[in-house]
């Protein structure tokens, strides 16, 4: 069987869900080809070529983007079996399945895609699929196979003290505990998630760092799900290569939980650790579910300083619940505990993203501003009940696209928001050097 493997986009990391897939499926005798189009155009003969196509859907963005190249390989091959897989393919079945998607598998997709592979070359009509949309089975991973994609040199690099840094990526774990009520892993994994074997992981790293890595991202949705598994990998990577530095993202509920272990992070290479904050507001934190509160976020952000470690939040600054004081207030804080340089200019900019099956939908308030699900889009319309806020979201956005500094585009932020200047003492403020990674965090 010929599987042609396809990755949109992927955070400018090179894509674990190709690799992993890539290694089953050739472990079983399939001819299989990788292609991800964040780096370059496919010749018409790779699409000819396949039998099955599959379209690895992780997030927003990689999904959209997906739905233009399948309008795109149809023609060229238009006897191909197509399948879907990934977050954004379970929560988006109905859609693909009108888009001609013949399967679509959710959650642990590796053996889903073996499976469906060998039906294929069994038979010349598969019939209706008979793997699980979403598995939640536990699995004994491969070492990815990354031979078939493009070198680590096409992707995303740490820039660090006026340097770069070749990165790799890999992941420790799938799925999430928690039930936080916008993020797209929920209707998918239900607090249920799921591990790689820590030996996989690492034979994974030691592959990247014989191609050059020289840092690695983990891509977990939260590496401290599992403290004890995510411990035991870097405490290993470290005595293995100790030159190595890696980041990960860790819920704050969980850094205050486990703040123990912050030194462990720092002593193994951990550069900085991305989290997703959300908001300063309680009453919007509580909304969400997120599980920490704007004083708990504080005290990470003094527990990181403490120890050395760089904390890079992330934040959805344009919510239901958003007012232009909120708005002006996160600026505010960011300012006061001197993270304008840990926070990417798009993380000023963010509208709430209400995805297919988001728990958000539960809410009353989430109900009255909700214009209809849009399914082209993937999201459901929302309008803000203070038309002034969106206007404010979409002039933030503008600003957000900008080229130049943190700073500089903090200013026009700032300049946007509040109804004062910026105090004399920003001009003063030291300009810290922030290790992070040359493509923006967001999905």
């Amino acid at each position: 069987m010929r599987v042609l493997l396809v990755s949109t986009y992927e955070l400018g990391r090179q894509p674990f869900g190709l690799a992993s897939p890539a290694a089953w499926l050739a472990a079983r005798g399939h001819r299989v080809a990788c292609l991800d189009l964040s780096i370059g155009s496919p010749s018409a003969d790779t699409v000819r070529d396949a039998d099955l196509i599959a379209f690895y859907l992780p997030m927003h963005t990689a999904t959209r983007l997906a739905v233009v190249a399948m309008e795109k390989f149809r023609p060229l091959n238009p006897a191909a079996h197509v399948c879907c897989y990934g977050l954004y393919a379970a929560l988006n079945e109905s859609y693909l399945r009108k888009l001609g998607v013949q399967a679509i598998f959710g959650g642990e997709f590796e053996a889903a895609l073996v499976s469906l592979a060998e039906r294929l070359e069994g038979c010349c009509e598969p019939g209706p699929q008979v793997e699980p949309l979403i598995s939640l089975e536990r699995l004994q991973f491969l070492p990815p196979l990354r031979s078939l994609l493009p070198s680590l040199d096409h992707y995303a690099e740490l820039r660090i003290n006026g340097t770069r840094k070749r990165s790799g990526y890999t992941e420790a774990s799938r799925g999430c505990k928690h039930l936080c009520r916008h993020c797209p892993v929920v209707p998918v994994y239900r607090g249920t998630f799921r591990v790689v074997q820590a030996e996989v992981v690492l034979a994974d790293i030691r592959n990247q760092v014989a191609a050059g890595a020289e840092h690695i991202t983990f891509g977990d949705p939260d590496f401290f799900n599992g403290p004890s598994h995510a411990i035991r990998i870097v405490e290993a990577l470290h005595r293995e290569f100790p030159e190595l530095t890696y980041d990960a993202t860790i819920k704050i509920e969980h850094l205050l939980k486990h703040r123990d272990l912050l030194p462990r992070l720092k002593a193994t290479g951990c550069l900085f650790v991305t989290s997703a904050v959300e908001s300063i507001d309680d009453a919007i934190l509580e909304k969400l579910d997120k599980g920490h509160t704007r004083a708990g976020f504080i005290e990470v952000v003094r527990d990181f300083r403490a120890v050395g470690l760089t904390l890079a939040p992330t934040f959805i600054p344009f919510t239901p619940w958003t007012t232009r004081q909120s708005h002006r207030e996160l600026l505010e804080l960011l300012l006061e505990l001197d993270l304008v340089e840990h926070v990417a200019p798009i993380q000023l900019a963010l509208r709430l993203l209400i995805p297919q099956g988001s728990l958000l939908l539960e809410l009353r308030d989430v109900q009255r501003v909700v214009a209809g699900y849009d399914e082209a889009a993937l999201l459901y319309r929302w309008k803000h009940p203070d038309p002034e806020v969106d206007m404010l979201a979409e002039r933030a956005l503008k600003l957000a696209a900008l080229e130049g500094s943190r700073r500089d585009i903090f200013r026009k932020m700032w300049a946007l928001a509040a109804d004062e200047p910026l105090p004399d003492e920003f001009d003063l403020m030291p300009r810290a050097t922030i290790p992070y990674m040359d493509e923006p965090w967001y999905c």
